[in-house]
């Protein structure tokens, strides 16, 4: 299946903007996966956040795969399936 992240980032905070947006196909029923997606998001924002923190300079790509890399073993390790991730991060 595919498993699409959609994160808004402020381009100057890193900070993530709003609760990311999620999009399964042929992974996992969406309704019946609220608690892994609950999970998910939150996982998704430390990531992004870990990764923009510090004031340092953001390597957008870095940062992609980093979200693509741990989620994909969060998901493994709470479903033993491996779905696509493709991570979206929208800078504003």
């Amino acid at each position: 299946g595919i498993f699409v992240v959609i994160a808004i980032v402020n381009k100057k905070t890193g900070k993530v903007q709003t609760s990311p947006d999620i999009i399964s196909r042929g992974f996992v029923y969406l309704k019946e996966s609220q608690e892994l997606l609950k999970e998910t998001r939150k996982r998704v924002i430390d990531v992004i956040e870990e990764a923009t923190g510090s004031g340092r300079i953001v390597n957008w790509t870095y940062m992609k795969d980093k979200v693509r890399d741990d989620i994909g073993e969060f998901l493994f390790l709470k479903t033993q399936r491996r779905p696509m991730v493709l991570p979206v991060i929208i800078e504003v």
